[in-house]
């Protein structure tokens, strides 16, 4: 019997829509479930070299959770190329302002630095509020509590 690998295509591909509640989930672990979504991890036919992941709509952005002393401890940087261009805004800054860029900075981090990881960052959609315009696209609820939970019970020992 002769065996082949499988390589999936493009034009096979399945796409879903989940969408994410953040409110009171930890940014963090909400977002490496989103990344494993995007890159498609969590489906039988995943290949790193194709984008096999689905769509995630984050709704809630600006209820999301950081732990510790991040809330004013941690920063954002970027420069502007010019001297004296470099600036740091803090965490309570950006949610103030774009609480959205919290959740895609987060996931950006965990996606590959490729063509393949713009791609798949194009298809995560990040609200502040619970409103969400993909209604038409019947986004499914997808479940990050067990990562919740099983965070809760190592800290517990």
């Amino acid at each position: 019997m002769e065996r082949r690998t499988f390589s999936p295509k493009k034009s096979e591909q399945n796409r879903q829509w989940f969408v994410v509640d953040a409110e009171g989930k930890t940014l963090g672990r909400l977002a490496s479930v989103i990344a494993q979504t995007l890159r498609g991890k969590t489906k039988p036919s995943f290949a790193p070299h194709v984008d096999t992941g689905d769509f995630v709509v984050v709704v809630n952005a600006e209820k999301v959770v950081v732990t510790g002393k991040k809330e004013t401890q941690k920063h954002y940087y970027r420069h502007s190329g010019y001297p004296g261009g470099f600036k740091a805004i803090p965490l309570r800054d950006v949610r103030a302002r774009h609480p959205e860029r919290i959740i895609e900075s987060a996931v950006r981090g965990m996606l590959p630095r490729n063509v393949l990881g713009e791609q798949q960052l194009k298809k995560l959609k990040v609200y502040p509020g619970p409103r969400h315009p993909h209604a038409g696209q019947n986004p499914q609820e997808l479940s990050v509590d067990v990562i919740e939970r099983a965070g809760a019970t190592r800290h517990a020992e």
